[in-house]
Parts: C-alpha cells; structure tokens; sequence
C-alpha cells in the first residue's frame, strides 16, 4: 500500500485529505453530515496519476471518517452488482463518487489489505468479479461515445477504475465470471436472448485477443461456439454467404452432423446459431426428413410434426431465417409441448400465417425489430417463442407484470385463446374482454400502468401489452369501491375459470395496515402445501402477489407471480416453484432467503424457495374453496418462521393490526 506521503507531491490527494478529515469532524457534531466535498475531491483525485493507489492506501481511513455511513454503501454486504453498473456509468458525479470509492474498499478487502466487519473476502471479489464482468466492453480500454460525452471526464475515470481492478484481480476471474452468468441467465431460457448474445460476443473478443490471457477457458470456448460455430461446416465463424456455399457440397453424412451439432448446442444452452436457420431452410424442399433432427425432437416433438406437418414446414419457410433466429427454439419446444394436438391451435396458427396486421402494429413492430423482413414475420417468430416458452417471457422495465403473467398463463394453459387475443390486437388495435357481463375495448380506454408502450420486449408483447394493460386498468375502475382486495374480482374475469374463486389479503382493504397474518399464512398452507391440502397438486398456474424486498430485506414494493407447481427437491425440503416475469428470476430478497432458477430441481423458466419463505413473502392468494386442508394442523413452528421472516422485512413498513 501507498503512504500518506503522495499528498506533498500531489495537490489534489491533499485537498482529499482535508475533507476527509473535515468530514470526520463534522459528523462529530452532526449525525447526518454531509459528504459532498469528500466525493468531489475524490473524483479530483482519480483524474491524476496514481491516484486510484492514493485513494486504495485511504481505505481505511475513510472508513473511519464515515465516508459511506448514513447511505447504502455503508452497508456493503447487501450491494448489488446489476445496480453499481448503473451507478457508475449513468449516475451523477456524487453516486459514480461514492461507487468507485465502495469498489476501491471492496477490492482491498478482497485483497485482503482491509479487514471490514460488514462483508467477507470472498464476497467482496465475488461482487467485484461481477461488476467487472458486465463491464466487459471496458477490458479492452476503449470507451464508447457515451462514455466519452459523460461530464467532469466521468467516463475516463470509470474506465481508468475498471483497468484498476482488473490489473489487481486478473482477467480470467473476470472472464469466469461472466460465463457463469450468462449460464445462470440461460439456464432460464428467455425469450429475449439479445442481451446475453451480446455478452457472448464480448467474451468471444476476449478470447481472440492477443493481448488478454485466457488459457483453459474451456467454458467461454464452448459457450462462443454454441453460438457462432457449433458445427463442423460453420465451426471458423465464416458468414452467411460461405456457409451457403459449403451447405450446396455437403452429402447426407455431412448434413446429419451439421443437423445434430446445431440441435445439441440449442438444447444445451437456449441459444441458437444465425446459422442455424440457414440449415433448416436449405433442408427445406429436398431434405425434410432430416429436419426432426436439425430441431433435435424427442417422439412427441415428430409426432407432431408428423401429424401437423404441412402447418409446421409453413412456420419454417415464414419465420426461420438468421434474424429470427431464436423462433427456432421457440417451434422446437412448441412441438415438444404438444399443443398443436388441441384443434383450435392449428387453426389459430393458420390464421396467424394469414393475418395482416394495421398500421399501429407493424409500425411498433418495424421501430423495434427493424426492417429485414416484414413486421408481420417477427410477430409469428415472437408467437412461436411464446408458445414454446410460457416461463420465458418478460416485462422489461415495465411496471406491467398483471400484464406479463396473463401471457404466460394462457400460453401455458389455453394457448387458443392468446392467438386470439394477438390477433385482435395485430389486425384490429383492439382487445375485447369482459368484466362482470359488461364488454370492454381497449382502443380507446386511457394507459395504464405503463404510460408509454413498452419497447425492451418481445414481439407478442410489444403488441399486445399496451391493450392488456389498459383494460386491466378499466376493470379496476369498474370495480369501483369493494370491501377487499380488487384484484379478487379482476384476476378470474381476466385471467380466466381456473383462478380460484377463493381469495385471501393479509392487507386489509379498509385500513391498509397488516391483519390476521397468522390465519393468511395458515390458509396459505391449507390451500398448496400437499402435506396438508390432501395432496393436491397445483393444476392449473395460480395468480399470487408477492411483496419484493431487496438484499436487505427492505420493501421494493408489490409484484404479480404465478403459482406453478409445489414439489418436494431432492433435499426431501418441499419447495414452491413459481414464475417471475421479471426478466431475472434469480434475486436476492435478504434474510438468506435467494431465489432459485437452477438445482432445486427448477424447469426452464421456474424460480423456487422453500415453502416458508415464500409464504413469508406472500400477500394475496387464489385458493378453490372446497379443497382446502385443515388450517388446525399446520405446524406452528411453520406459520412462525413465516411470519417473522414477514414481519422483521417488509411488513415493517406496514403497521399490523394486533388481533
């Protein structure tokens, strides 16, 4: 570490050692001091020459001063990586501050030059191996236009800092870092894989740059392969137009291997290769024998190819192409689901293909996806990935998640019905539902949640979110003032007959405040815990709100879910699995309590906690009144870790009524 001695050589260290110290003076006197000349200073500091060392040696020192007491940093074990990201690269001059400072104590605890009391040093590399992997684009030194445009040469002080820690932590922890999370991220197979191809193609310049050592990173090499090389005839990555032609010289052998290359690496991660559809549509016409391989399907998935096989060589010859890549995984999984057997399917499909949309949709459509093929193409590719994967779908940063669970629900559950709805929507900008015996429009009824459409979504989303979203709104307002919770009458009219008519808040509709939550969580277990419902197991996806706490276990705020099957893990530890369509279903909601998206015996798509847990996080639930257990037998040791788990985070910020 550095002495205190750089401070007579550099002005700007000294001028950071006074308001340091002054700061710790001022919080003397007053608790709530503020920081403000310590971050200026601070960034004053990371402009010079050796002063990120000067400002790693005063770790300790300001730590001592209270430099991060009364804020978020103060409390560094329940920082999110995600967040600081964002902090950095897009916050005011104070936030990118006081970030970059929290990163440089992070890194000498993790260095073990810095003993903190709040987080270990494990964490602490771990949290900064994540920030540095989803910063990838700054490995190489370069800064976009972005960067270069932030004030007060902000981004040349982030980018000096990210060369910092990767100097001091190594590239390839940084590299195995993001790997694992973009495995984590595809384990959930998304429907929107943009993103994550994005960081693939980051970590494929990582690999092929002289510079960065990356020897045995065996992952980040079958990761990039997947995809832009999983076949022996596209394995150098070698453009369209040379893989056409080596496509027109490959005999059946070389054809197979190619079929079954791209269907491994599709099913292994989720993603497929742009030239994967090259494949499927030069099969096309002369080798569609060979196209139950190329899509990898099991008995049931080419059975019903077979039994519907004029519709789905239709789908291919429309949808598949480099640019819809993904649609390919979506048919896939589509026909292993088996749906297409339902009758009313095939024929909404067929009317899908048919179907010419208005002018508001493919205008939405054109603005988002572009214009290499018609609109209508990316709202079939957008329909096939929605079918394929009902857990894959996701709200974006939209507040629309009433919204989003309908999707998933009826894609899962009466997948007719939603082609129905996206086709009101593409060809007529309306929707049409009922509430109570009273029909309701969407085209002329006012926003709702999401005042703006949403545009960081898929293709079925993008159209018809906006209508959904509206009439859900409407039928708030048609409920008018009622004795509970509205979403007790709204989610059966809107979601559908399987919603449990049976409704349970543990937020009282007439005061706001917490009541009987001993009795909600007692209902709660009578209702899905197969220990005590007589074993009956989830039918049908049940709506359910649940309030979101962060790491810290602190309110976030209310959030639809799905209910979607509770099962014992392999652990003998009985689980809820659940659908989130927040476009991560792996968070931390602190208490210990993290949700999982992978072994605990999760489906693609599912997140899971231990049922007191969930239950701990529960405010509103549908049940079917007449099958519901004997609320007398549920453990009180159970409905106690519930409710204290409850009470000590985000029902503190409620006053609960003593009943």
């Amino acid at each position: 570490m550095i002495s205190s001695s750089d401070a007579v050589t550099n002005p700007s260290v000294a001028s950071f050692d006074k308001a340091l110290e002054q700061l710790g003076l001022d919080l003397l006197n007053s608790p709530t001091a503020y920081n403000t000349a310590v971050l200026d200073a601070a960034l004053q500091v990371m402009k010079t020459p050796e002063g990120l060392d000067a400002l790693y040696a005063r770790v300790p020192a300001m730590e001592a001063k209270g430099v991060f007491t009364n804020s978020d940093w103060d409390q560094p074990a329940i920082l999110r990586p995600a967040l600081a990201v964002r902090t950095l690269r897009q916050g005011a001059a104070p936030y990118t501050a006081i970030e970059a400072l929290s990163e440089l104590r992070l890194l000498a605890v993790a260095m073990g030059d810095y003993l903190h009391p709040g987080i270990s040093a494990e964490h602490a590399r771990n949290f900064l191996t994540q920030v540095t992997a989803l910063n990838l684009d700054l490995l190489s030194g370069q800064m976009s236009e972005a960067d270069r445009e932030r004030p007060q040469g902000l981004g040349q002080i982030v980018n000096s800092l990210y060369q910092y820690l990767l100097s001091k932590l190594g590239y390839e922890s940084i590299l195995d870092s993001l790997v694992d999370e973009v495995q984590r991220l595809l384990a959930q197979r998304p429907i929107q894989t943009d993103s994550i191809k994005q960081m693939v193609s980051q970590i494929a310049k990582c690999l092929f740059d002289p510079e960065i050592e990356t020897s045995g990173m065996d992952k980040a090499a079958r990761l990039v392969s997947a995809l832009f090389g999983p076949t022996k005839g596209c394995r150098d990555d070698p453009g369209f137009a040379v893989y056409g032609e080596r496509l027109a010289t490959m005999d059946e052998v070389a054809l197979s291997e190619e079929a079954q290359g791209f269907a491994s690496a599709m099913h292994e991660t989720g993603m497929v290769s742009p030239y994967h559809p090259m494949l499927l549509r030069h099969l096309r016409g002369h080798r569609d024998d060979l196209i139950p391989l190329a899509l990898g399907l099991s008995i049931t998935g080419n059975d019903v190819l077979q039994c519907y096989r004029q519709i789905v060589l239709e789908l291919i010859d429309q949808v598949v192409h480099p640019e819809t890549s993904q649609a390919v995984y979506g048919l896939t999984m589509f026909l292993e689901r088996g749906s297409l057997f339902t009758p009313p399917v095939a024929a909404g499909l067929w009317r899908q293909l048919e179907l010419t949309l208005c002018q508001a949709a493919s205008d939405r459509l054109k603005a988002v996806f572009g214009e290499a093929h018609p609109p209508r193409v990316y709202l079939l590719a957008g329909v096939l990935s929605l079918l394929g994967q009902p857990l894959g779908v996701g709200q974006g940063n939209n507040p629309t998640c009433q919204s989003v669970i309908g999707l998933s629900m009826w894609s899962f559950n009466d997948a007719d019905f939603l082609l129905q709805l996206v086709a009101w929507a593409a060809r007529d900008d309306d929707v049409v539902m009922r509430f109570e015996g009273q029909h309701i429009n969407s085209q002329h009824l006012e926003a709702g949640l999401a005042k703006e459409p949403p545009t960081d979504v898929d293709p079925v989303s993008l159209v018809l979110i906006p209508h959904l979203d509206r009439i859900y709104g409407e039928m708030g307002r048609l409920c008018g003032v009622r004795d509970d919770d509205l979403h007790r009458w709204i989610n059966p009219e809107m979601y559908g007959w399987w919603v449990g008519h049976g409704f349970l808040s543990v937020i009282s509709r007439e005061t706001g405040k917490i009541h009987d939550y001993e009795d909600f969580i007692r209902h709660f277990y009578a209702s899905y815990h197969p220990y005590y419902n007589g074993n009956i197991p989830v039918i049908h996806p049940q709506p359910a709100g649940i309030a979101v706490t962060d790491s810290g276990g602190r309110l976030v705020g209310r959030h639809a879910i799905t209910i979607i099957r509770v099962n014992l893990d392999r652990d003998g530890q009985m689980r809820i699995y659940f659908f989130n369509p927040n476009n991560d279903s792996g968070q931390d909601w602190g208490q210990g309590i993290n949700c999982s998206t992978q072994s605990n015996g999760e489906r693609h798509g599912e997140a899971s906690l231990p049922f007191a847990e969930f239950a701990s996080r529960l405010c509103v639930f549908h049940y079917d009144p007449r099958e519901i257990g004997d609320t007398s037998v549920i453990p009180e040791t159970e409905v106690t870790r519930a409710t204290e788990l409850g009470r000590t985070s985000w029902a503190m910020s409620y006053e609960v009524i003593l009943t």
